[in-house]
Parts: structure tokens; sequence; C-alpha cells
């Protein structure tokens, strides 16, 4: 990455509601922009492309995504940052309309100010936290929920109970899907109670994940596809091992093996949120 002056998007730190945050340019692409706070990447837009993804993670959130039915999409994006994933949807899937909960409101003026947000067609994006956000939508309203909400390097507490998980299904219609981003490392054990409580929601769910992430070998994020239908199995485990990034994917008695017995999380739960050790981001 560099930071250098030139027309459009401005290299530097700004000021949002909750710190600061670098935005940066791609040395390799010109058109490529990450949003940073506190050495960590939180976001990466490509201005000119929105369909390339850069982040693994994000990578394996789309596999998802475009197994689902064909057509547009009314999605919910939990989380936005720089609107990667909308910004996605809304070029692979035109005419899908799209909901964005971002707590932080001058980081989402930063992002229209800077990354063209409002280039993006049908997105509302609401300046509220996650729970409330949802709590605010329509019953059988989204066929997608994308649950990728970060403090830094820690996931909300509040939006991993059981309690969000239900609301959430509340929002899905039937054959809706929800999606989340997991951060853990060694052992796994936040993201097996997070399994735990995803499945006393959902019936069907998958794990997708870098080897040495599934194996907690590494810090680093897991995937969770989840459904009260069918999800695409078999589509899901060849795309994801087929991907740039070669990932597992986990469903049925090997996901039933992988939770090993460990306790849904509940509101009120005292958890641990495990956060990156340094070297992960240098």
């Amino acid at each position: 990455m560099v930071r250098r002056e030139l027309k459009g998007p401005m290299p530097g730190r700004y000021p949002v509601t909750f710190g600061e945050v670098d935005l940066l340019q791609d040395l390799d692409r010109s058109s490529g922009w990450v949003i940073s706070k506190d050495g960590v990447p939180q976001s990466y837009v490509d201005l000119d492309d929105a369909t390339y993804l850069d982040f693994e993670y994000v990578q394996l959130m789309a596999v998802v995504i475009d197994l689902l039915g064909e057509g547009p999409l009314d999605a919910v994006h939990v989380g936005g940052c720089a609107c990667t994933l909308p910004r996605y949807v809304a070029a692979t899937r035109p005419g899908s309309r799209q909901i964005v909960a971002e707590p932080d409101g001058d980081l989402v003026q930063l992002v229209r100010d800077q990354l063209r947000l409002k280039s993006v067609p049908r997105l509302k994006v609401k300046i509220l936290d996650g729970r409330t956000a949802t709590a605010g939508l329509q019953d059988d309203s989204a066929d997608l929920i994308v649950l990728d909400a970060f403090s830094g390097a820690a996931m909300p507490l509040d939006l991993a109970t059981s309690e969000y998980m239900g609301d959430a299904a509340r929002v899905l219609r039937p054959d809706g899907t929800l999606l989340v981003n997991i951060a853990d490392g060694k052992g796994l054990a936040f993201a097996r109670r997070m399994l735990a409580t995803i499945r006393g929601t959902f019936p069907q769910v998958a794990l997708l994940a870098e080897p040495g992430v599934m194996r907690g070998r590494r810090f680093g994020n897991l995937i969770v596809a989840a459904s009260h239908l069918d999800l695409p199995f078999a589509g899901l485990t060849r795309k994801a091992a087929g991907g740039l990034t070669q990932a597992r994917c986990v469903y049925g008695d090997e996901l039933v093996k992988f939770i090993a017995g460990a306790r849904p999380l509940n509101d009120g739960d005292a958890v641990i949120i495990p956060v990156p050790p340094p070297a992960v981001f240098g």
C-alpha cells in the first residue's frame, strides 16, 4: 500500500465517530482502496470493478451468494464500512434492494465522499447498530442477511447470541440465508460456541474456512452459511475448494463433531471475544 495525492479519493487518516481510520490506496491496483483502523484492515473496494474481492473471507462469502437462487436479492448487511459486498451484489445481481446497518455515521460519510458510495444503486444505509437495525426490519423481508460487524478486530457480542439469531430468522424469508463472518484462533472456542448458537436457530448450517484456520492452527476468518432450507452443500464444497482460498466446507455430522458439544451463546453470558495477535497484521 502507498499513500499519494490524486484526484478522487484522498489517502490519509480521517477522524470518524469511533476513533480514526486510514484510507490507503493499493499499490498494485490504482482503483483499489483499503480502510484500516488501528492497523487492522476493515474493507477493500475496487472503484472500477466491484466484482474484484481482495480479502479471502469476502471471496468465500461471495461463493455462498453466487450459489443462491438467480435474480435480484433483498439483502441486509449488518456492518458496512466501505460496503464491499453490497457493491458486489449490486454488480452481480442488478435490481437488488439492499440495506446496510453501520453505527459509525462519520465513517459512512467518509465512504460517501471518498469511495463513491452514492453510485451503488438501490442501497440504503442506516446509521444504527446491528441489533437495533435488525429489530426495526419487517418479518419475512430479506433473502439474505450478511453479518460482518466488528469493532476494530472484535465482533460485538450482542450480535453473536441466540436472541439475535432469532431476530435474524424472523427477518429472513423461509428460504433466506444468513451469512456470518467469525474471527477466531487457537482452539476455536468462540467459533464453536457461535456455531452452536446458529444451529440452535437454523437447522441447515455450513462452515467454510481455509484448512489451517479450520484446524485452529492460526488466527483467521471462518464463514458460516445458515438457512431453514437445504443449503447447496455440494456446490459450496466444490466452489470453496476450487477458489483462490482453497477452503474446506464442513456440514452435517462433521460439523456436529467440530462443535464438540459447545454451548450456545445467550444475552448476558460472559464471553471473551477473540482478537488477532499483533503478528497477524504486522
